[in-house]
């Protein structure tokens, strides 16, 4: 690390700290030539390999800005969507891969958008996994339906016992 003042090739790391969020660390260095101290911020590095094979750094705000398009009309903040983005470059993260498919990305983003708003999650899907029919809209749909019977399901006081408890 080169020092921002006198430009001497080498530091000393002083104190180094995780940031709030964990994702990045904060080190205080100090330059042996001119003795003035400097902070970095360090962050590991993800990549998004696109499909013709260009290769970007990874960005939240891409994800957010993907993610919106999906979510129009829908009552979908924009502190929602940011959540989505956090989320997503978590699971990113802790896959340990350094350089991503723009599509595993993709396939990253399919689980939380289905949490956080159902008709939203079709439209994305729709695009994403390229429905070419009224099939794959009603397949993706029974998918769904499933899904919220199986968690209403397993909910022990079922759909309904709410009415019945308060009656009570």
């Amino acid at each position: 690390m080169h020092c921002p003042f006198c430009r001497h090739a080498d530091s000393r790391v002083v104190d180094s700290r995780t940031s709030d969020d964990g994702a990045s660390i904060r080190r205080r260095r100090q330059c042996p030539e001119c003795n003035r101290r400097f902070t970095t911020v360090e962050t590991a590095s993800l990549s998004v390999v696109k499909r013709s094979g260009v290769t970007e750094p990874f960005s939240r705000e891409k994800v957010v800005n993907g993610v919106r398009k999906a979510c129009q009309g829908r009552p979908v903040s924009d502190d929602d969507l940011a959540l989505l983005a956090q989320r997503v470059e978590e699971t990113i993260r802790a896959s340990g891969t350094a350089e991503l498919d723009a599509y595993e990305i993709g396939l990253t983003i399919l689980g939380p958008l289905r949490e956080l708003d159902e008709v939203a999650y079709l439209r994305f899907a729709s695009v994403y996994q390229a429905f070419n029919s009224l099939e794959d809209f009603e397949a993706a749909i029974t998918v769904l339906r499933a899904e919220r019977d199986v968690a209403s399901s397993s909910d022990p006081a079922g759909p309904g016992d709410d009415e019945a408890r308060s009656e009570q």
